[in-house]
């Protein structure tokens, strides 16, 4: 089976992409930058950055999670037609899977590369959420819940993964105190992160874990419950955003460029939809499933990564993927990101050197794209934002969570040459 590299890769601003006129209602909201906008702008910059003309492409992959819902349009693959006239008559194609939306978009179109179908295509990720007034938006990331047991009886994403949170707490006797320290300390660096990356929706986060626990538990610039023991700062903002890469065969790549990173490794599980069909709530079964089959089709363990993008849409989400990576034990990364470790002076491995989902920001359909452009930079050695203080990066990985610990996709990214 041939490889397949990434060889162009570009990331919009994230963000709130809207003007609201109404501050009491929020209702009245204009588009600063239209769902097509984001779309054609990561195209056409992955495109560019891979040094191809539109005319190059045989075919797009669009990754998107509920267009239909958030900006009343289905059928979004042929927007991409409006990338280049060259594009008119391409195959396009568009993938939901939650948030795993766009990862997936990457999984088909390296499948059809390795097929031999295709040389060249691209993969756009996409979506814009803040068209919509909060109520909308929250019942929108509902439908991608088990809807007659999850969304339909009034649970929100908030509620599933504070799930989570209870079972991790439970099985590790984690106290209130030691799990909001650990949590402040995850946050902190996210925000440390991202203040960092240009192209992030949080530029001004509270930098330590010492302001973040000094915050009041309620009113006004609080860090209140939104489902307890989850609290604001543990949870992921609603942005808008679209990303992009640009996948040829790793010989067509290795034959064209100095430099390569090819896609060594795909573990791609998926859980039970419904939260109550899962009995070990307290690790990602499926995530684990998935490294195991990244890790092995590339021929690498847990310390040959030198950094990692992962799903951070809330606190705990960050800590259970860090530790299904194989980067910590079980139960014990929580107080690792106390202890300082993870961060771009890690000798070891750093972790969401971006500011992750929960600052550089969470447009659903465009976070994995987004990893794996991140990612794919990093590896190149043209960083966004951060780059490792210690060593020049190898290997990196991204670990995008479709739903409640759902589809669980991993991706390990090498540089080839």
């Amino acid at each position: 089976m041939s490889k397949v590299s990434i060889v162009g890769a570009y990331n919009t601003k994230f963000g709130s992409l809207v003007d609201v006129k109404d501050m009491i209602s929020f209702k009245k909201k204009t588009d600063r930058q239209s769902f097509y906008d984001l779309l054609i702008e990561a195209g056409r910059g992955a495109i560019a950055d891979a040094g191809l003309d539109a005319k190059d492409i045989d075919a797009v992959w669009i990754g998107s999670c509920s267009p239909s819902r958030f900006v009343n349009q289905e059928h979004v693959a042929p927007i991409a037609v409006g990338i280049d006239p060259s594009l008119r008559f391409k195959p396009m194609t568009r993938t939901e899977c939650a948030c795993a939306s766009s990862s997936v978009a990457i999984y088909d179109a390296t499948y059809a590369i390795e097929a031999g179908r295709f040389d060249n295509v691209l993969v756009v990720g996409v979506e814009k959420m803040n068209l919509v007034d909060t109520s909308s938006m929250t019942q929108t990331l509902a439908t991608c819940s088990y809807w007659p047991e999850e969304g339909g009886k009034g649970y929100t994403f908030p509620a599933l993964f504070a799930e989570l949170a209870k079972a991790y707490l439970a099985r590790y006797g984690l106290s209130e105190a030691e799990w909001r320290n650990q949590a402040a300390h995850v946050s902190a660096l996210s925000y440390r992160n991202a203040a960092k990356n240009p192209l992030a929706h949080v530029q001004n986060g509270p930098a330590t874990a010492e302001a973040i626990l000094a915050l009041p538990d309620a009113g006004r610039g609080s860090n209140m419950i939104i489902a307890a023991p989850l609290r604001l700062h543990d949870c992921s903002l609603v942005t808008d955003g679209a990303a992009a890469v640009v996948l040829t065969s790793t010989a067509n790549a290795k034959a064209n460029r100095k430099k390569v990173v090819e896609i060594a490794g795909i573990g791609h599980a998926e859980d039970y939809l419904p939260l109550s069909k899962r009995e070990n709530k307290h690790v990602l079964e499926a995530g684990k499933v998935a490294v195991a089959k990244a890790y092995k089709e590339a021929g690498i363990g847990p310390r040959d990564v030198d950094l990692a993008e992962v799903h951070d849409c809330f606190s705990i989400a960050q800590i259970m993927t860090t530790e299904a990576l194989g980067l910590s034990d079980d139960g014990r990364a929580g107080a690792e990101y106390v202890d300082g470790r993870f961060t771009a002076d890690d000798d070891r491995v750093c972790v969401n050197l971006s500011g992750g989902l929960k600052a550089k920001g969470h447009p659903v359909g465009a976070t994995g794209a987004s990893m794996h452009a991140l990612v794919y930079k990093q590896l190149m050695e043209e960083p966004i934002g951060l780059a490792p203080t210690k060593k020049t990066p190898r290997v990196g990985v991204t670990f995008n969570v479709g739903g409640s610990g759902v589809s669980n996709c991993v991706t390990v990214l090498r540089r080839a040459q």
